[in-house]
């Protein structure tokens, strides 16, 4: 069985990933919200808070714990320290570890930010008819880093990242459309077509994820990602953070039309 399959509800997708099941979570539990996540030590929240704020399109804030708390009421008894199927460990905006749970890693401190997700209206792009490729390849959606840049705050910068999703001609103004219903997961997409556009030159080459199969005519529509705050703290080296692995969010309980607009 496949093993998103064995997952019927938010609850039961989180108690697999706490027995360290690892895996994209692109298609798990359709109809409910998906999250970045991003913790930082308590004197830089501030900045990450109102970097978000200058850049909600790649960066929309769902929830903002108090410092220490692993909890959310986005997912009422889940733990943001072992209940996502893959982190990553920063130090100095390195990449220190990979782990598949961070409870050694927590502190104190430490400010949780958790990040509205593309993959939350994959649901209403499949139920109006557009394919989505990479889940029917069995694949981490492509992530790019792109040459826009955010608008800074304080001690935080970094440029923008997106994920693409080929499409067919006909039905981009139809994904257009169902994703800017659901702006709180990133909404309309910022680019499609050339890709060069957005300073990105090869789409065989993902800077995060898996390159996509696209069908022939496939139009490359790229939507704003969470993963630009991964990107900022590369780019602006706070001393430590905790994040998701790209492509592995955190599932929430929030159904997916609680953040329609329409």
């Amino acid at each position: 069985m496949n093993v998103a399959a064995r997952a019927g509800s938010p609850r039961e997708a989180r108690a697999l990933f706490r027995t360290g099941v690892g895996a994209t979570t692109a298609g798990w539990v359709p109809g409910y919200a998906q999250a970045n996540l991003l913790s930082v030590p308590a004197d830089w929240a501030y900045e990450v808070l109102l970097f978000c704020r200058r850049n909600p399109k790649p960066c929309p804030v769902l929830d903002v714990t108090d410092a220490g708390s692993w909890t959310t009421p986005l997912a009422p008894g889940a733990d943001l320290r072992t209940d996502l199927p893959g982190y990553r460990v920063w130090r100095d905006g390195e990449l220190a570890c990979e782990p598949a749970e961070v409870t050694g890693h927590w502190r104190d401190d430490l400010v949780s930010f958790l990040i509205g997700c593309s993959f939350t209206f994959e649901a209403a792009l499949s139920e109006a008819g557009v394919p989505m490729r990479h889940i029917e390849q069995g694949r981490n959606v492509p992530m790019y880093t792109t040459s826009r840049p955010c608008r800074p705050a304080g001690r935080l910068h970094g440029p923008m990242v997106v994920s693409m999703r080929p499409v067919p001609p006909g039905l981009v103004s139809t994904a257009v459309r169902e994703s800017a219903l659901l702006p709180d997961v990133h909404g309309g997409p910022v680019h499609c077509g050339d890709p060069a556009g957005l300073g990105i030159m090869d789409l065989g080459r993902p800077d995060f994820g898996d390159p996509v199969e696209a069908q022939p005519g496939d139009v490359p529509v790229f939507w704003a990602c969470g993963v630009t705050l991964q990107a900022a703290v590369t780019a602006s080296r706070p001393p430590f953070a905790i994040t998701h692995a790209p492509g592995r969010m955190f599932i929430t309980d929030a159904r997916d039309e609680q953040f329609r607009v329409a």
